[in-house]
């Protein structure tokens, strides 16, 4: 699986028809113009029930099987796209990418769009669910304690100092993207990781303010530098203080809590 695809290779999959594009952006945006061939589904309609039955319905629904790449896009630095692409990750389809850019950063080089809109044929596709990429709050408050687990916050810096999960570390998600990309290059990323003391041979949960999408890009900021168990705390910031679980604050901010990277 590539975790990102750049403009070029998705505009030649989509001359050889051998892919499917996801845009998840509402669908008034969609109409207007979209990525050729691309199918809309807004990350509200997912959300709206993303159970594992659900989710099959709907990716069947738009010509998709087992065996589809899939690249998906949003106008919301990726991290729409994220959340999206991970339930189909969880879901147990193995391929599928992140378009590289947001479809603003497409139109802005010329590139093409289109107002018809496709319909397909719907596919068959299996449930293989994988729970080793998914965190629940039972299960964050069993691990987080242990030593090789790393719990990533990955809100703004400001409400990170306000509220968190305990022992979390914060990487705010803007601190992950490129002025022209979803993703800073690789190595990048993993500076950034080394700066904040995250080592690769632990389990890292990221989590977000509600429904993991900042978290999402930060899930696959972490894979597009090959860390091999990282898990998304799908429910995210809101469930955790819902259930009254422990919160905890930074009483005393340096000037490294408060700087953005």
């Amino acid at each position: 699986m590539h975790i990102t695809i750049d403009a070029d290779s998705l505009r030649s999959e989509i001359r050889d028809k051998s892919v499917r594009v996801i845009d998840v952006r509402k669908e008034e945006e969609y109409k207007k113009s979209h990525i050729p061939s691309s199918v809309n589904l807004p990350l509200a309609n997912l959300l709206s029930d993303d159970s594992p039955e659900k989710v099959l319905k709907l990716i069947q629904s738009l010509g998709i099987d087992d065996e589809t790449h899939v690249i998906v896009y949003d106008d919301t630095f990726g991290a729409l796209a994220s959340r999206v692409a991970w339930t189909l990750q969880y879901l147990g389809h193995e391929d599928v990418s992140l378009l590289d850019m947001t479809y603003g950063q497409w139109t802005s080089l010329g590139l093409e769009s289109d107002q018809k809109i496709p319909s397909y044929e719907s596919k068959t596709h299996s449930i293989n669910l994988h729970p080793e990429i998914m965190a629940t709050a039972d299960y964050l408050e069993k691990e987080k304690e242990k030593e090789n687990v790393i719990l990533l916050d990955n809100r703004e810096r400001l409400n990170f100092l306000e509220q968190h999960i305990p022992g979390a570390i914060n990487i705010p998600y803007r601190t992950l993207g490129a002025p022209d990309r979803i993703l800073k290059p690789k190595t990048e990323i993993k500076r950034l990781l080394e700066n904040r003391g995250i080592k690769s041979n632990g389990e890292i949960i990221t989590y977000c303010g509600s429904v993991g999408t900042l978290s999402g890009l930060a899930y696959y900021a972490l894979k597009s530098v090959n860390l091999p168990n990282v898990k998304l705390y799908v429910r995210s910031f809101k469930e955790w203080k819902d259930l009254k679980k422990p919160i905890q604050k930074q009483e005393h901010a340096t000037y490294w809590d408060l700087s953005a990277e």
